[in-house]
């Protein structure tokens, strides 16, 4: 049964069992997902520093805590994925996992790639006024890179909780992995496909506008083996979960293009 409420402190909500096992965290338009097995937990991405109480909180209402966090996965390394991510080095001293082509990204997540400027977004898309300003009163502009990280495969099953396996789905960024928890019959999509661009303000499945991606049309090249997985639930980084398949989720982001 899913039940959705606000963390303790302000403008994070916690949604539980998004699919079996699997809870919501969402902070200031940014998502990450807290993967439950047999008492241990899988954390995927690190949205921003002050996500961290966040996290505590969520950890506390699932019935965990710090000390049952066994990994940390990153579906990629730009600034609103990293946020607590050298925290949970230091003090939890858990892997941090991300792909090879992501580990320079890791360490300094604001030098990324992008296609476009993104100082005209603003005035192109005014709904995108909101949730830039509410990521960057998150902690959006001081984030922490993280250089003491594992590398994600490409490929293959990954040994943390939950076992995921590895689609790797470049073009977002050079590294960009989704990962399938196909025994839940869940995707998690990262920013490979969203349900909210940030840049843009729109709501509906799409890849995110070339202000923060390195190349759309290898992003939309990348849709196709999001496709292959069959998933039914599908876990975004930004936005709410798609429950009419991945394969639906990845016609209308097609239709929708690159922006």
């Amino acid at each position: 049964m899913t039940s959705r409420r606000p963390t303790s402190g302000r403008g994070a909500t916690l949604t539980r069992d998004v699919a079996p096992g699997i809870h919501r965290l969402e902070h200031a338009y940014v998502n990450c997902y807290l993967v439950e097995e047999a008492g241990a937990v899988t954390v995927v991405d690190a949205a921003f520093p002050s996500t961290w109480r966040h996290l505590l909180s969520a950890l506390s209402e699932i019935g965990r805590s710090l000390a049952d966090v066994s990994a940390l996965v990153l579906t990629h390394a730009h600034f609103d994925h990293v946020g607590f991510a050298a925290r949970a080095v230091q003090e939890l001293q858990v892997p941090v996992w991300v792909h090879p082509a992501d580990r320079r990204l890791a360490a300094h997540p604001y030098r990324y790639q992008r296609e476009r400027t993104p100082f005209l977004y603003p005035f192109m898309y005014p709904k995108s006024v909101g949730v830039i300003s509410a990521m960057a009163a998150a902690g959006a502009l001081t984030v922490k890179g993280v250089s003491d990280v594992r590398e994600l495969p490409s490929s293959g099953v990954l040994d943390v909780p939950g076992h995921p396996t590895v689609v790797f789905s470049p073009g977002h960024t050079n590294g960009h992995c989704a990962l399938h928890f196909a025994d839940r019959d869940a995707l998690v999509t990262g920013d490979a496909l969203v349900t909210l661009d940030p840049y843009k303000g729109a709501r509906g499945a799409q890849i995110i506008a070339g202000a923060a991606t390195a190349n759309s049309s290898l992003a939309l090249d990348s849709l196709t083996p999001l496709a292959e997985t069959g998933a039914t639930i599908v876990l975004p980084g930004h936005g709410e979960p798609w429950l009419d398949g991945i394969r639906s989720a990845v016609q209308a982001a097609k239709a929708t293009g690159a922006a």
